[in-house]
């Protein structure tokens, strides 16, 4: 199977959309995530993989600790934004706080801070797993779908 091959098939499995989020030298840095799972309960362990060249990615093994933003639907161009504008350029004019010296995005759906509990380098990925240390309660809307190549509502 090629990687054209495996992206047709995974366009068949319905996901939320996060974007990852952490402080590199002192300046907030994030990007657009689909691979963002819970793997543990006891204990409390999430993970996310990130390409092994993401700025996100050095922010995290920098600092050991990263954000998770569960973007609503209605925030489709956040997930877009973040995918797709220059890393720089990212935070300017989007709403963000430090939460416990973590950036958050401001209006996302839910929030969750974690420190870095592992990481395994797969291929040119970085699974990186995550303790989580605060989370806020998610907002009384629905959250973003990425299916078939595009954003998608709850039904």
């Amino acid at each position: 199977m090629n990687a054209a091959q495996l992206r047709d098939f995974m366009r068949s499995w319905a996901t939320g959309v996060a974007v990852v989020t952490a402080l590199l030298d002192g300046k907030p840095v994030g990007c657009t995530v689909n691979a963002f799972t819970s793997v543990s309960l006891d204990p409390p362990l999430v993970l996310v993989s990130l390409t092994e060249t993401s700025q996100t990615l050095t922010a995290i093994r920098d600092n050991h600790t990263f954000g998770v933003n569960i973007l609503a639907e209605n925030q489709h161009h956040l997930a877009t934004h973040f995918a797709t504008t220059p890393p720089a350029h990212r935070f300017a004019a989007v709403p963000h706080e430090l939460t416990t010296g973590i950036p958050t995005l401001t209006d996302a759906l839910a929030t969750l801070t974690c420190s870095v509990a592992d990481t395994i380098r797969v291929a040119d990925h970085v699974l990186v797993f995550g303790r989580p240390r605060r989370h806020t309660s998610p907002a009384a809307t629905t959250p973003a779908i990425l299916y078939a190549g595009g954003y998608r509502a709850l039904a």
